[in-house]
Protein backbone atom coordinates (compact mmCIF):
# COMPACT_ATOMS: atom_id res chain seq x y z
CA UNK A 1 0.00 0.00 0.00
CA UNK A 2 1.41 3.36 -1.04
CA UNK A 3 1.70 6.06 1.62
CA UNK A 4 -0.89 8.81 1.33
CA UNK A 5 0.39 12.39 1.36
CA UNK A 6 -1.44 15.48 2.60
CA UNK A 7 0.39 18.50 1.17
CA UNK A 8 -0.35 21.55 3.33
CA UNK A 9 0.04 25.06 1.96
CA UNK A 10 -0.47 27.61 4.71
CA UNK A 11 0.08 31.28 5.37
CA UNK A 12 -1.58 34.70 5.39
CA UNK A 13 -4.01 36.06 2.80
CA UNK A 14 -2.74 37.05 -0.64
CA UNK A 15 0.63 35.28 -0.74
CA UNK A 16 -0.23 32.97 -3.63
CA UNK A 17 -1.51 29.87 -1.82
CA UNK A 18 -4.38 29.37 -4.26
CA UNK A 19 -2.20 29.60 -7.38
CA UNK A 20 0.35 27.18 -5.91
CA UNK A 21 -2.35 24.74 -4.78
CA UNK A 22 -3.88 24.68 -8.27
CA UNK A 23 -0.49 24.07 -9.90
CA UNK A 24 0.18 21.18 -7.52
CA UNK A 25 -3.33 19.76 -7.95
CA UNK A 26 -2.73 19.65 -11.71
CA UNK A 27 0.69 18.02 -11.30
CA UNK A 28 -0.63 15.36 -8.90
CA UNK A 29 -4.05 15.10 -10.62
CA UNK A 30 -5.75 15.61 -7.28
CA UNK A 31 -8.16 17.83 -5.37
CA UNK A 32 -7.93 20.76 -2.98
CA UNK A 33 -9.38 20.98 0.53
CA UNK A 34 -9.72 24.50 1.91
CA UNK A 35 -8.89 25.29 5.51
CA UNK A 36 -9.84 28.95 5.43
CA UNK A 37 -12.52 29.76 7.98
CA UNK A 38 -13.90 32.71 5.99
CA UNK A 39 -13.96 31.11 2.55
CA UNK A 40 -16.56 28.59 3.78
CA UNK A 41 -19.23 31.27 3.69
CA UNK A 42 -21.23 32.16 0.58
CA UNK A 43 -22.03 35.64 1.87
CA UNK A 44 -18.42 36.78 2.37
CA UNK A 45 -16.94 37.16 -1.13
CA UNK A 46 -14.93 40.30 -0.35
CA UNK A 47 -11.84 40.31 1.85
CA UNK A 48 -11.38 36.55 1.90
CA UNK A 49 -9.34 36.12 -1.31
CA UNK A 50 -11.57 33.15 -2.18
CA UNK A 51 -10.70 31.43 -5.45
CA UNK A 52 -12.29 32.94 -8.54
CA UNK A 53 -14.70 30.97 -10.74
CA UNK A 54 -11.81 30.34 -13.13
CA UNK A 55 -9.59 29.05 -10.31
CA UNK A 56 -12.38 26.86 -8.96
CA UNK A 57 -12.81 25.39 -12.45
CA UNK A 58 -9.06 24.67 -12.75
CA UNK A 59 -9.06 22.03 -10.00
CA UNK A 60 -11.71 20.47 -7.75
CA UNK A 61 -12.08 22.42 -4.49
CA UNK A 62 -13.86 21.48 -1.27
CA UNK A 63 -15.10 23.74 1.57
CA UNK A 64 -15.33 26.90 -0.55
CA UNK A 65 -18.57 28.88 -0.23
CA UNK A 66 -20.36 25.77 1.03
CA UNK A 67 -21.95 27.35 4.13
CA UNK A 68 -24.21 30.22 5.01
CA UNK A 69 -23.26 32.66 7.76
CA UNK A 70 -26.73 31.89 9.12
CA UNK A 71 -25.58 28.36 10.04
CA UNK A 72 -23.60 27.54 13.13
CA UNK A 73 -20.26 26.03 12.13
CA UNK A 74 -17.39 25.32 14.49
CA UNK A 75 -13.83 24.12 14.10
CA UNK A 76 -15.06 20.76 15.43
CA UNK A 77 -17.71 20.60 12.69
CA UNK A 78 -15.04 21.37 10.10
CA UNK A 79 -12.65 18.79 11.54
CA UNK A 80 -15.26 16.01 11.33
CA UNK A 81 -16.39 16.96 7.82
CA UNK A 82 -12.86 17.48 6.51
CA UNK A 83 -11.62 14.15 7.90
CA UNK A 84 -14.54 12.41 6.19
CA UNK A 85 -13.70 14.25 2.96
CA UNK A 86 -10.01 13.30 3.19
CA UNK A 87 -10.94 9.66 3.76
CA UNK A 88 -13.15 9.80 0.67
CA UNK A 89 -10.56 11.58 -1.49
CA UNK A 90 -7.70 9.31 -0.47
CA UNK A 91 -9.63 6.36 -1.93
CA UNK A 92 -9.04 7.94 -5.36
CA UNK A 93 -5.84 9.96 -4.89
CA UNK A 94 -2.40 9.37 -3.38
CA UNK A 95 -1.93 13.08 -2.66
CA UNK A 96 -4.40 15.74 -1.50
CA UNK A 97 -3.71 19.48 -1.25
CA UNK A 98 -4.76 21.27 1.96
CA UNK A 99 -4.65 25.04 1.64
CA UNK A 100 -5.59 27.90 3.91
CA UNK A 101 -4.67 30.52 6.40
CA UNK A 102 -6.76 29.53 9.43
CA UNK A 103 -4.18 27.94 11.72
CA UNK A 104 -6.70 26.53 14.18
CA UNK A 105 -8.60 24.74 11.41
CA UNK A 106 -5.42 23.39 9.84
CA UNK A 107 -4.03 22.21 13.18
CA UNK A 108 -7.27 20.53 14.21
CA UNK A 109 -7.58 18.71 10.91
CA UNK A 110 -3.96 17.62 10.51
CA UNK A 111 -3.49 16.48 14.11
CA UNK A 112 -6.85 14.72 14.33
CA UNK A 113 -6.37 13.01 10.98
CA UNK A 114 -2.92 11.75 11.96
CA UNK A 115 -4.09 10.57 15.38
CA UNK A 116 -7.10 8.78 13.92
CA UNK A 117 -4.82 6.84 11.54
CA UNK A 118 -2.58 5.41 14.30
Amino acid sequence: MKTKLLISIVGPTAIGKTALSIKLAKIFKTEIVSADSRQFYKEIPIGTAAPSKKELAAAPHHFIRNRSIEEGYSVGDYEREAIAKLDELFKEHEEIILVGGSGLYIKSLVEAWIISRR
